[in-house]
């Protein structure tokens, strides 16, 4: 028989040795901090994976894309505000991936090199936490509303439904003064323009939210879009709140009963 520190030592390494592939195989949950590199450039985003998150099946995904005021370069300031205020409300309600790039200051959302920071953090994270293609969703405020109408119409048949929020697709004047190149990248105001995003998007279930006391952005945008969409035969739900401005559109919308059981009954 082994002499008593020979077995002890035994069983220490026997527990050490057990106490290994637990600890390999621990599965992280929560806002992940996470990067993606284009063209040598590292851009820092945060990817929310549920608490019950497996392996061994595919989950719904929702690419989030936050407003103007959370543009940076920290990867922290997009988690914020809007759907990830409402997650961590109520997680339960939340049984999906979420994929929360930021746009760097001075860019827009629909601008072509940002919305390839969008759609590359969404397949990194895709591949990573076996997100499912066919139940990829896109939504975004103020700022992100815009980008979710160009995403949508720029790349028709990638999401299985869209949800912006006080968005638009003519950015406003104060904008285009600001940035008179992102004139080439969007649409002109008038009634071509809508018909025609009403076009590239088809039939993409949409459901656009709005206050009707908006200061930033005009709710006659969310308007124009709907009448449009609904006039083409698209798939298209809104819902205007009465004497709600431009931060508690979103709030109340990702919070409402009914959205996440709406959105995660959509597929491709």
């Amino acid at each position: 028989m082994l002499p008593a520190p020979c077995r002890l030592s035994l069983f220490l390494l026997f527990a050490i040795a057990l106490s290994i592939p637990a600890s390999a195989h621990r599965r992280e949950t929560g806002f992940l901090d996470r990067t993606v590199t284009i063209n040598n450039h590292a851009y820092k985003y945060q990817v929310y994976v549920p608490d019950n998150w497996s392996p061994n099946q595919k989950w719904p995904v929702i690419l989030f894309l936050h407003g103007a005021v959370e543009r940076g370069s920290d990867g922290l300031l997009q988690t914020q505000v809007g759907i990830a205020t409402a997650i961590r409300k109520d997680r339960s309600r939340f049984r999906v991936l979420v994929v929360m790039p930021q746009c760097p200051i001075g860019h827009w959302w629909p601008e072509p090199p940002m919305q390839r920071i969008a759609l590359e953090a969404l397949a990194a994270s895709t591949e990573e936490f076996k997100g499912d293609p066919k139940r990829t969703y896109l939504t975004g405020i103020s700022m992100g509303g815009y980008g979710s109408w160009y995403l949508a119409s720029t790349h028709p048949g990638k999401f299985a439904a869209v949800v912006p929020i006080c968005g638009g697709i003519v950015p406003p004047a104060n904008v285009l003064e600001a940035q008179p190149l992102l004139a080439r990248d969007t649409y002109p105001e008038n009634t071509k323009s809508y018909a025609e995003v009403a076009k590239r998007i088809g039939k993409t279930p949409v459901w656009i939210f709005h206050g009707d006391a908006d200061n930033a952005v005009p709710v006659e945008n969310s308007r124009r879009l709907y009448e449009a969409l609904k006039a083409a035969g698209d798939d298209v739900r809104y819902t205007e709140y009465p004497g709600v401005g431009h931060d508690e559109a979103w709030e109340r919308a990702y919070v409402n009963p009914e959205l996440m059981s709406w959105l995660c009954s959509k597929s491709l």
